[in-house]
C-alpha cells in the first residue's frame, strides 16, 4: 500500500515526527556510561504513554522476527545494526549505540534512528561510520523532491556510502510510512536513478542508510530479532521520516524546539 496524506494528515505527521525526535533527543542525553539498555526501554515506554501515543514495536510481529518484538525501542550496540532487542547490558565508554524508534499518534506514525558514541572515547572508525550514514541520509533527503523516483533517492544514498568504501546491503532499507509503520514503496540504500515509483506530494518516506565497517553480510542473533554484522565489525544507522512536498522534502522527525526555532 502506498499512502498519500492530505494537509490535515501531514499536520498530524509533523506532530508525531516531533514527538519521536524529542524522545530520541532525551534518550541520547540520558544514555551514558553505565546506562542499562532495559532502562532505556523503560524510559521510552514512559514517554510514549505520557504523550498519549502508541508504540509501533511492542506488538510488532513481522515474518523476519521471532514472535512479537516485545519492547518499545531498538537498541543496537557496536556490531548490532538493526532491530536491536533491548537486553540486560550496561553501556561502556566508547560503545557505538543506535537508537531506533517508531511511534504512532492520532493515526499517523513516524520513524527515526540516531547513532552516537557513549562516553568520552571516540574511535575514528566509529566516527567515520556515523558520519557516512548521516551524510548519506542528507543526500537521500535532498534527492526526494516531487517528480523524482525512488531510484534517485536510493542512488543518492548509495553513492555516498560507496564513495566511503562501504558495501551496501539491500535486504533492509527505507520504506513508506503513514497510518502504519511499514508501507510501500521500499527504498533500498543503493539503486539506479530514474527507476521506480515517482514521488508525489503527501508521500511520507522513512529513509535509513545503515552500514557495517567491513562487510555487507548480516547474522541473526539468538534473540531472533537483533541483526549483527557477520564479521563482528561495528555498524551505524541514521534515519529520518520525511514528507514529499511541492517544494521538496520536509524532515518531520525534528525536535520540537528546533522546528520552532
Amino acid at each position: 500500500m502506498i499512502e498519500i496524506l492530505n494537509p490535515a494528515g501531514l499536520a498530524r505527521a509533523r506532530d508525531t515526527g516531533a514527538l519521536v525526535a524529542d524522545i530520541l533527543q532525551t534518550l541520547k542525553s540520558r544514555s551514558t556510561v553505565g546506562t542499562n539498555l532495559l532502562d532505556i526501554d523503560r524510559w521510552t515506554r514512559a514517554m510514549i504513554v505520557e504523550a498519549g501515543a502508541q508504540s509501533c514495536y511492542v506488538d510488532y510481529e513481522p515474518s523476519f522476527g521471532r514472535g512479537p518484538f516485545g519492547h518499545y525501542i531498538c537498541t543496537a550496540v557496536n556490531d548490532a545494526v538493526l532491530h536491536g532487542r533491548p537486553r540486560d547490558y550496561s553501556l561502556a565508554d566508547g560503545d557505538l549505540l543506535t537508537l531506533d524508534l517508531a511511534v504512532s499518534r492520532d493515526g499517523v506514525a513516524a520513524d527515526a534512528a540516531v547513532s552516537f558514541l557513549v562516553g568520552e572515547a571516540k574511535p575514528p572508525e566509529s566516527v567515520a561510520l556515523i558520519s557516512a550514514t548521516e551524510r548519506a541520509l542528507s543526500a537521500g533527503i535532498a534527492a526526494a523532491g516531487p517528480g523524482a523516483r525512488i531510484g534517485d533517492v536510493s542512488h543518492a544514498i548509495g553513492t555516498v556510502l560507496g564513495e566511503e568504501g562501504y558495501e551496501v546491503n539491500t535486504q533492509f532499507g527505507g520504506h513508506g510510512i503513514g497510518s502504519t509503520m511499514h508501507q510501500d514503496p521500499h527504498v533500498p540504500n543503493t539503486g539506479r536513478p530514474g527507476r521506480g515509483y515517482r514521488l508525489r506530494p503527501g508521500l511520507l518516506l522513512a529513509l535509513e542508510p545503515w552500514v557495517m565497517a567491513d562487510t555487507a553480510e548480516l547474522a541473526l542473533d539468538a534473540d531472533g530479532w537483533t541483526l549483527r554484522s557477520a564479521t563482528g565489525c561495528r555498524t551505524a544507522h541514521s534515519e529520518h521520516t520525511i514528507a514529499v512536498t511541492d517544494d521538496g522534502a520536509e524532515i518531520l522527525t525534528v525536535p520540537r524546539r528546533a522546528r520552532q526555532g
